[in-house]
């Protein structure tokens, strides 16, 4: 199973997973209460300070993990330029920049096995409808395939450029879709040898 846990062990790393993950719903709560850029700056300031103090290679790691926001960070950057609501742009930045970097101190410093072991606790109501084994078991293929699944489409597009000067685009659907089937015909045939998830 594909691990988003940093190496660098941290006091973090030997608190319970239910208390960082109720620690995070309350700090997203306040997060999305606060209205205007500099209570949410010093938010952001707090979440980074806390990724600086355990080290240059945990925080480098942390950054590397925000990656994926440069796309949406750039939209919204463009969209509040252009509408000329600048004070608009930087709260919905800083809301978003913190609460992901958040997400991404309590993954780092969690295993993925206690998280899913909270929520299939929180899960236990549902279990006249829905086995919570099931659904801890569905969270876990998301959070693997996730990361994979972005590789296998980097690896898509290296090799159209490889082949063609044209950008790939939409010409990648077919094969990624593709892709996701194959892997989770793969996860199928591998859950089906070890007995099911039961």
């Amino acid at each position: 199973m594909l691990t988003l846990t940093s190496p660098v062990e941290t006091p973090l790393h030997r608190l319970p997973a239910g208390l960082k993950l109720a620690a995070l719903a309350l700090f997203t709560l306040v997060l999305f209460r606060l209205a205007s850029a500099l209570p949410l700056a010093v938010a952001a300031v707090l979440v980074a300070a806390l990724h600086l103090c355990w080290g240059r290679r945990f925080a480098l790691h942390g950054l590397r993990m925000l990656r994926p926001l440069w796309p949406f960070v750039l939209v919204v950057a463009l969209w509040h330029l252009w509408t000329q609501d600048v004070a608009g742009g930087a709260v919905i930045l800083l809301r978003m920049g913190a609460a992901v970097a958040a997400a991404n101190l309590v993954t780092m410093t969690t295993r993925l096995s206690d998280m899913l072991a909270v929520f299939e606790t929180l899960a236990r109501p549902l279990s006249p409808l829905l086995p919570p084994r099931r659904l801890a078991l569905a969270f876990a293929l998301v959070i693997r395939f996730i990361p994979t699944m972005g590789e296998r489409i980097a690896l898509l597009a290296e090799g159209w450029r490889a082949r063609s000067s044209r950008r790939p685009g939409w010409r990648l659907v077919v094969p990624a879709t593709l892709a996701a089937l194959d892997n989770a015909d793969q996860a199928a045939e591998a859950l089906r040898a070890r007995g099911g998830t039961d």
